[in-house]
């Protein structure tokens, strides 16, 4: 999200390993937390919840400590582009996903994400070409991309073809996220951060109440403990919490830094899946986490030759899971 200081001002130690803390672990949980919200919501209705409730929390904050929230006419239309790509299209795609695939899987497939982004940038204008370490990156990401759906893929050819459809699904949600990233990169909000973050998921929360209720799946939905804390735990430490502590870096420690949590939450949440949910890979898939991990860290550091920013980073950092 736009509207955060250039520079970086002097942090506080402590408070910076905290929110580092809570970007790495509670921003790559949530992808266990969807996974068994899915269990016993419809995902649609998951995600209409977590940012509506969301929605309401952030922009009533700002009413209350005053900030500015009301955005201009154009400001409202990037806004609505921004929520509808990032949230409406974006994370429902690896939500949904989650319904057929592992949630360690789901957050590799999420990973390319950086991916997407250094392509992008170098079909935009007054963007120049990544340098061979970024190139060796992507190369090396979609070569792990493709040990990591191989196993949906050889399962499609004996006709189940979900796990392929599911991974399918989360990697146009990611290819959805960064769009919306490079657009909020190359946008200025004068509302700020957090206003502009809670109009997005409001707009994106309303996206996908239409979605349900087109789908009419809402019917399926089994209300109780599992589903209410999922709902919850989505809520207060992936929208709030770690938005909170994603905004805090941005206005305190450099963009390349705060962009590392592109490839730590996946560990976390392959971690997370292998000791609470018993998830397994196949050797494979090992092999594509490693090379997908090892992409994004090469491709994350590179620069793209046309300056001294990192417009990666810059772009990984804007998309902040909320």
């Amino acid at each position: 999200m736009k509207g955060m200081p250039g520079s970086p001002s002097s942090p506080n130690r402590t408070r910076t390993l905290i929110s580092f803390v809570c970007i790495y672990f509670f921003w790559g949980s949530t992808f266990l937390a969807v996974r068994y919200g899915v269990e016993v919501l419809p995902p649609f209705v998951l995600v209409t919840l977590r940012f509506l409730i969301a929605a309401l929390i952030v922009l009533g904050a700002c009413v209350i400590f005053r900030k500015p929230v009301l955005p201009s006419r154009r400001e409202l239309g990037m806004l609505v582009i921004i929520g509808i790509l990032m949230l409406g299209l974006g994370n429902p795609g690896v939500a949904w996903s989650e319904q057929y695939i592992s949630s360690g899987l789901a957050s590799l497939l999420a990973a390319t994400i950086p991916l997407y982004a250094a392509l992008i940038e170098m079909l935009l204008p007054n963007d120049g070409g990544l340098p061979a370490r970024g190139w060796l990156g992507i190369f090396i990401g979609f070569l792990g991309l493709s040990f990591l759906l191989w196993p949906g893929l050889r399962d499609s050819l004996h006709g189940d073809s979900r796990q392929i459809i599911a991974a399918g699904a989360a990697l146009f949600g990611a290819f959805c996220w960064t769009c919306a990233s490079v657009i909020s990169r190359r946008t200025r909000f004068r509302i700020g951060g957090f206003a502009a973050a809670g109009w997005q998921l409001l707009f994106g929360g309303l996206f996908n109440l239409c979605v349900m209720l087109a789908l009419g799946r809402y019917h399926h939905a089994r209300w109780g403990v599992q589903a209410w804390s999922s709902v919850a735990y989505l809520v207060v430490f992936g929208s709030l919490t770690g938005f909170t502590a994603y905004i805090y870096l941005l206005d305190h420690v450099p963009v390349s830094k705060v962009a590392t949590y592109a490839y730590v939450n996946p560990v976390i949440a392959v971690v997370l899946g292998a000791v609470i949910l018993h998830e397994r890979f196949v050797p494979v898939e090992y092999v594509g986490m490693g090379a997908v991990l090892l992409a994004v860290f090469l491709v994350t550091g590179a620069n793209l030759k046309t300056g001294a920013v990192n417009v990666i980073d810059e772009d990984i950092a804007a998309s902040g899971s909320v």
